[in-house]
């Protein structure tokens, strides 16, 4: 598992979305949960991250633009600030409510690829998770990290790429293989799953640009 429950709705990649640089090197450590709300809507997405900040004690992470014209807000604190905040994100976000996540215990990989500090690995398989929404990409990267003895090599959301999310990955190919399987399944459910794949041994040329 990443040095180390998805709920519902990197390389400088990770940064290129609501930009991973945003959230502060403590972050990581001082989280225990997060919750994350996307709209359709960047007026009710302003709107909707002010209500959450004023309803309990959180961190904003992340508040920003995506493409194509959506607004993502990114929380982070103790579990229960963090589920009062997300509920009345939910609430506020109303009619504009994308997708969303609540995460009550994040696993330790996952700031660090949004951030894109990951250090290269040369594991020697890749696994790639592409879903229609960021949120939904952050349930999958958590959810795959706590499933096998993974690294997640990059994060990232929204912008410059339609919208989507795009999880990175590497290990051995069993633990590969069984990450993609439980990273998937939730974006999957809700119809937001895009792609996922698996390749068991990825050309060296094409890893120093991935990963």
């Amino acid at each position: 598992m990443t040095p180390a429950s998805p709920a519902s709705p990197g390389n400088s990649g990770g940064a290129s979305g609501p930009s991973g640089s945003d959230i502060a090197e403590g972050a990581a450590a001082s989280t225990t949960a997060i919750a994350a709300i996307e709209t359709s809507s960047i007026a009710q997405g302003i709107v909707t991250a002010d209500a959450m900040v004023k309803r309990a004690e959180v961190e904003l992470l992340q508040a920003s633009v995506l493409s194509p014209g959506r607004y993502w807000i990114l929380i982070g604190g103790r579990v229960a600030d963090v589920r009062s905040a997300h509920g009345r994100g939910v609430e506020v976000a109303a009619d504009a409510l994308l997708d969303q996540l609540l995460i009550p215990q994040l696993d330790d990989g996952v700031l660090p690829a949004l951030r894109g500090v990951v250090a290269p690995s040369d594991a020697d398989a890749v696994g790639v998770i592409e879903t229609l929404t960021a949120a939904s990409a952050i349930v999958a990267a958590d959810a795959a990290a706590k499933a096998a003895r993974i690294v997640l090599a990059d994060l990232r959301l929204a912008n410059g790429i339609g919208g989507k999310g795009v999880v990175t990955l590497t290990g051995t190919l069993p633990d590969v293989q069984a990450a993609i399987a439980a990273g998937r399944a939730d974006a999957q459910k809700r119809g937001l799953l895009a792609r996922a794949v698996v390749i068991p041994r990825m050309h060296p040329q094409l890893r120093e640009h991935l990963v």
